[in-house]
């Protein structure tokens, strides 16, 4: 059984928190969450933009995803971060998106955007992927939903600690510095920051200190410096712990 908490640090707003059994129950209750977003801004705006990111965590997710009832043909998929390696690498966040996803369902290939990690240039390649975002989702772009995923260091999307991109507040997209061997693209605070909902997903013990460094609103990580009054956060019980 689901256990709704929530945590907050004294500059943060309340994040809410559902604490599931384990990594099946996280991605079973994330993918009822998403379709119902979806439902709902098609019903309203007759679009839905969602964003997600890279990692592990979100793949059953996804799977569970393209099993859950949604107006696809009005939905468009964006990427929250990216690693730079070629087209096709299994190292790269698109390859899991397309393969969890993408394969599964029935979605016009002009409502998929995948970030240009394969240009030489990346400032430019992100500012094209931010002229792709404004077209589909406004100006400035407010993306229905960004699913979030969290590092054991506290980064989210690939805003790492010390990297430059943290420090972008005039753009929507950043082109990262090396970080374990790769460049990096990922959608900047600004962006994340606007969304109509944010859907933090964590799974595993590993996760336990960055998590509660999250639920207490330490700014000091990466992940601490997202907004919480737009955020819903799905949790295991292995990476909740005691919390």
């Amino acid at each position: 059984m689901a256990r709704p908490v929530s945590g907050a640090g004294p500059d943060q707003d309340i994040l809410r928190t559902e604490i599931l059994p384990d990594p099946g129950a996280v991605a079973i209750r994330a993918a009822e969450r998403i379709a119902r977003v979806a439902r709902e801004a098609v019903t309203e705006r007759d679009l839905c933009a969602l964003a997600f990111s890279g990692g592990a965590t979100p793949w059953g997710t996804l799977r569970a995803l393209a099993e859950e009832d949604v107006p696809w043909d009005r939905v468009h998929l964006f990427q929250v971060d990216e690693r730079v390696a070629p087209p096709g690498d299994p190292e790269r966040n698109f390859f899991h998106l397309t393969e969890a996803l993408i394969d599964r369902i029935a979605i016009s290939s002009a409502n998929v955007h995948s970030m240009p990690v394969d240009v030489e240039d990346l400032d430019a390649g992100a500012r094209s992927y931010e002229a792709i975002l404004r077209q589909i989702a406004g100006t400035p772009p407010v993306l229905d939903l960004v699913q979030l995923g969290l590092g054991e260091d506290g980064h989210t999307a690939s805003l790492f600690p010390g990297d430059a991109a943290l420090q972008v507040i005039d753009a929507d997209v950043a082109a990262g510095g090396l970080h374990k061997g790769w460049r990096r693209m990922t959608l900047t605070f600004p962006a994340i920051d606007r969304a109509r909902c944010i859907l933090w997903l964590v799974t595993g013990s590993g996760k336990s200190e960055a998590l509660g460094r999250l639920r207490a609103g330490d700014r000091s990580v990466p992940a601490g410096r997202i907004r919480g009054d737009r955020a819903v956060l799905l949790a295991d019980t292995a990476a909740a712990g005691d919390r």
